[in-house]
């Protein structure tokens, strides 16, 4: 999960920002009672794969070349270098200056390795974790960090940061500086077992530069880092450039060795995909992960893509997909019926999409934990159903006596069955024909709008609508720019829109700001349908204290189950593979990781090739 999971729209991710909430807790060893554990990392299944003196990570190059600029892409604009808050748009790329606690091995779903800090002890009762400071480590401006820069960092970020933070962390009590280099936090239970290490995943803030600032404006004062590289200049609204600091102080750890190769990184701003995707072709953008089916498969026949100058590759990953989808806003009266959503689901024609507009690229996403052991299938059995049926009741009936699944059409674009269900629910509903307009007992007509983010969603949107009038129900679509869109999202000031719950390897403390109660009225949260059910309550705080994997699966298999039979959301699609197009100028990890790319950080600038695209591209 990141820190905005909306950014992880399929059809407008950066792979860099692909969920990393395999978040665990358990460390190496240590797993008695009374026992102290003091490591290098922390695992939830069983050990980390590297050991204590580790070089590098595997998948990596640690001779790899230093040097030369790229150029990516960024789309909207931009008014603020804060990347945690809610006011303002942040730049792509404000988080490349700060450092962490622990650092994710790639390779590993469920393993994290100390990074600032040197050592990880967790006491015997697991009600808190301790890290221990590199000595050395150190701001861009000299100044060392400490353990009060930790305090702080948590602290505003809880207080002054966006809502997630509080839901993500919202059982530890106390963090208490114990030393200059030693930070202690202390839980309200030890049954959150991924929370030291969500916490290990903390940008860690100066003290001494925000002392003084208003944390909560967006300001476009370039901020004090200790990353491995700084923003060196900008234009706003049009380019970023953040410069590979020379004097890094990590950069000769096992964590960093073989990473952030390249001098600079250029984030260029574009109003629109398209023109974005024109800007690769003509060679003024390195590389691109393209997310539209259509494109992949049509767009890159280009004249330096038939010679070899610019390469696309499809690389399977073992990542979960979670869910995106159409999401309405349950805090509008007119979705509060589940037989109304059931019906806004039957009309949507996956099969004839996938058909013709997503050159059958996708699978359908039928669990909001797809592709991954935590999606609910078949009737809920053992475990699982023990689970649910403290609950009878309380939930649809239907999740103990069918199987969910989604309406499949045979793509033709004559979806007269689901048509016909829909209009039966919709009836049931209160809802009935007049003059080809649907409307209710009061006349008041079915209509609502949906918002997006940029065009690319329309081509999915207006079918859909279209799909929609024949039910006599009025939908309009309205894209806005990104920060627009922020805003609005964040008031819940929309009727639909297309939400994306990343999910990772170990569902936990990032499900309460996805589907409870309080989240739901809390303006900012990622909650983006405004779910509230105290039975989903319930079932989340069972995932978070989820005592062992047997039990996680069984425990996130019936949250599923019951959030699938409610009909929150109009299920799309996933795909099981990165899409990347390079130009030719890239020196490559040996191997890719198991979830991930490693790009920009493990990939370097190869001489050789740099020097032939040159004069390839002079000859074009």
């Amino acid at each position: 999960m990141t820190m905005q999971r909306r950014d992880l729209l399929a059809l407008g991710a950066t792979f860099a920002s692909l969920p990393i909430s395999a978040r665990a807790a358990m460390p190496a060893g240590g797993d008695k009672p009374g026992e102290v554990v003091r490591t290098h990392a922390m695992a939830l299944l069983g050990e980390p794969a590297l050991p204590a003196d580790f070089t590098h990570w595997p998948w990596v190059n640690p001779n790899a070349p230093k040097g030369g600029e790229i150029t990516l892409t960024a789309i909207g604009s931009f008014d603020s270098f804060n990347p945690f808050i809610l006011r303002g748009t942040a730049a792509v790329g404000s988080t490349l200056i700060y450092d962490s606690l622990l650092m994710r091995n790639l390779d590993e779903p469920l393993s994290q390795y100390a990074h600032l800090a040197r050592i990880i002890e967790l006491p015997a009762d697991r009600k808190g974790v301790s890290f221990e400071l590199r000595e050395g480590a150190r701001w861009h401006d000299g100044r060392p960090i400490t353990a009060e820069d930790v305090v702080f960092s948590f602290n505003t970020l809880r207080a002054n940061g966006r809502p997630f933070f509080r839901s993500y962390w919202a059982d530890v009590t106390e963090v208490v500086a114990e030393d200059a280099r030693r930070v202690t936090y202390r839980f309200r239970t030890n049954e959150n077992r991924e929370l030291p290490l969500i916490l290990g995943e903390m940008a860690v803030l100066p003290r001494h530069y925000w002392e003084g600032r208003d944390f909560t404006r967006p300001s476009l004062d370039v901020p004090l880092g200790s990353g491995a590289y700084r923003i060196e200049r900008f234009e706003p609204n049009r380019t970023v450039l953040l410069r590979r600091f020379a004097d890094y102080w990590g950069r000769d750890l096992p964590t960093t060795r073989g990473m952030s190769n390249v001098d600079a990184i250029r984030y260029e701003y574009f109003r629109d995909t398209t023109v974005a995707f024109e800007a690769f072709k003509a060679g003024q953008i390195d590389f691109r992960q393209e997310n539209v089916a259509r494109d992949w498969a049509t767009g890159y026949d280009f004249p330096a893509a038939r010679r070899g100058l610019a390469t696309k590759r499809e690389i399977r990953h073992e990542i979960p997909t979670g869910m995106q989808a159409f999401a309405v806003n349950l805090r509008r009266p007119l979705f509060q019926d589940a037989r109304v959503r059931r019906a806004l689901i039957e009309v949507f024609d996956y099969e004839w999409m996938n058909i013709n507009l997503f050159y059958g690229a996708y699978a359908r996403t039928e669990s909001y934990f797809s592709n991954s052991d935590f999606a609910a299938r078949g009737l809920p059995e053992g475990r699982e159903l023990e689970i649910l049926s403290q609950y009878r009741g309380r939930v649809p009936g239907a999740v103990f006596t069918e199987e969910y699944r989604l309406p499949k059409t045979d793509g033709s674009g004559n979806n007269r069955e689901g048509l016909r269900r829909a209009l039966a629910l919709l009836r049931e509903a209160g809802w009935n024909v007049r003059d080809r307009r649907l409307v209710n007992a009061e006349g008041r007509r079915f209509e609502f709008e949906i918002l997006l983010q940029g065009a690319t969603f329309e081509r999915v949107a207006l079918p859909y609508v279209q799909w929609l009038e024949r039910l006599g129900i009025s939908a309009r679509v309205r894209t806005v720019d990104p920060a627009q869109y922020q805003v609005r999202i964040d008031a819940f000031d929309y009727d639909m829109t297309i939400d994306s719950i990343g999910q990772g390897f170990h569902p936990g403390n990032e499900q309460r700001d996805y589907w409870t109660c309080a989240k739901a009225r809390e303006n900012g949260s990622q909650n983006v349908a405004g779910i509230c059910d105290p039975v989903i309550d319930e079932l989340v705080e069972l995932v978070i204290a989820a005592p062992n994997q047997a039990e996680l699966i069984a425990r996130t298999r019936a949250l599923d189950r019951v959030l699938l039979h409610h009909n929150y959301m109009i299920p799309h699609w996933h795909s099981r593979s990165f899409r990347i197009a390079f130009w030719e100028r890239f020196g490559l990890p040996p191997r890719m990781p198991r979830f991930g790319l490693g790009f920009p950080a493990a990939w370097w600038i190869d001489p050789a090739r740099d020097a032939a695209l040159a004069e390839a591209r002079r000859n074009l």
